[in-house]
């Protein structure tokens, strides 16, 4: 295998992991609308003991929040790494701003 079909499997698998990741997020956000509507119409200031227990239980949900985030940033990371490998910019070197990257010869962007 060459070096450009090489790098075109890997831009399949990256596009594979952009469709699960927008695929977890449309879960997620399904998720949320229900999560809040059950939270709008059954969760009262009565419903808990105290202020510290609501609190708690907020957090909680925050955490979840949180974690899922970075999950999809440590993913989308690891697509910004192989998108670097695959796009260089002229002379090899590389670039951390990614302004102008650009496709290499094999891939129709021409020099």
């Amino acid at each position: 295998m060459d070096r450009e079909q090489a790098y075109m499997r890997m831009l399949g698998a990256t596009a594979n992991m952009q469709w699960n990741v927008a695929l977890i997020l449309e879960a997620k956000a399904e998720e949320a609308e229900k999560a809040r509507n059950w939270i709008c119409n059954h969760v009262h200031t009565g419903t808990f003991p105290g202020d510290r227990t609501q609190l708690k239980q907020t957090l909680v949900v925050h955490d979840q929040m949180v974690e899922t985030i970075e999950g999809i940033t440590k993913m989308s990371q690891g697509i910004v790494s192989v998108l670097k490998a695959v796009l260089q910019k002229d002379g090899g070197e590389s670039d951390s701003s990614g302004s102008d990257f650009h496709f290499g010869g094999g891939f129709g962007g021409g020099n």
